[in-house]
């Protein structure tokens, strides 16, 4: 098994131990992004409305995101989406109610649990436009110039094959569709014992890069207008040298 395997299915379990209630996030708290910290103030904090969440069904949010992706570009009715990662279902649940029923969203993700937790949760909730499809972002399992818009929360930074995961995002989305990201990016050199970590690849820190290579890498992958919506520095993983961002990103296919 190669590294990269390791490294997903490190990050698989942690988060099937997420949805089946064995841990509170991704990784102790201390070398995450979320840690320890309520769900609920996860969601006001990274620009979720509290009304809109209490309305999905119970348990649509863990609390694992780093953003609200939908806050950074006007989603429109009949609209296709594709949000990677999907989790639980809640970014799925915000964006069908925003293309309503003449659009679709599909959530992409390769945990069983959390598939098995967003299907329940799309039928407690009545949502007959959404399905959850297993699969991992490098290899998507969908045809060329099938959506108009991908989605992320937090989820591309645990791909160890970045540059392929935007080639495959860029791939599935038609021509002039959009992508509306947040993750995480680091500003500086980390330190390696935090990138060597796998608890902290599923934590959602050793597997950030750059936010300058992360932006290279989109525009080397065929995206144009991409633009940096907003920066926060995590202060439990900041120095002189070496600061965690969570960062909001959109750009277009060319």
């Amino acid at each position: 098994m190669s590294e990269q395997d390791d490294i997903k299915k490190f990050v698989r379990e942690k988060y099937a131990e997420v949805v089946e209630g064995k841990v509170n996030c991704c990784s102790p708290e201390g070398s995450s992004c979320c840690g320890g910290v309520d769900k609920n103030i996860i969601d006001l904090s990274h620009g979720y409305d509290r009304t809109e969440v209490e309305a999905l069904p119970e348990g649509s949010s863990l609390g694992l995101g780093c953003g609200n992706p939908l806050s950074l570009i006007e989603i429109r009715p009949g609209w296709r989406v594709l949000d990677l990662g999907s989790g639980a279902g809640v970014d799925v649940f915000l964006a069908a109610k925003k293309v309503e029923n003449a659009g679709s969203v599909v959530g992409l993700d390769m945990t069983d649990a959390m598939l098995e937790k967003a299907r329940h949760n799309a039928i407690v909730g009545g949502f007959e436009n959404v399905t959850f499809e297993k699969g991992e972002i490098e290899a998507m399992p969908f045809p060329d110039n099938s959506f108009d818009l991908v989605i992320s929360n937090c989820v591309i930074n645990l791909v160890p094959d970045k540059r392929q995961a935007y080639r495959e995002i860029r791939r599935v989305l038609k021509p002039g569709g959009r992508f509306a990201i947040a993750d995480m990016a680091t500003r500086g050199e980390m330190p390696s014992d935090i990138r060597k970590s796998a608890e902290a690849w599923a934590g959602c820190v050793a597997g950030a890069v750059d936010l300058d290579s992360y932006l290279t890498l989109l525009t080397e992958a065929g995206f144009a207008n991409v633009e940096v919506k907003y920066v926060k520095e995590y202060d439990f993983a900041k120095t002189n040298e070496y600061a965690l961002l969570s960062v909001g990103l959109v750009g277009v296919k060319t």
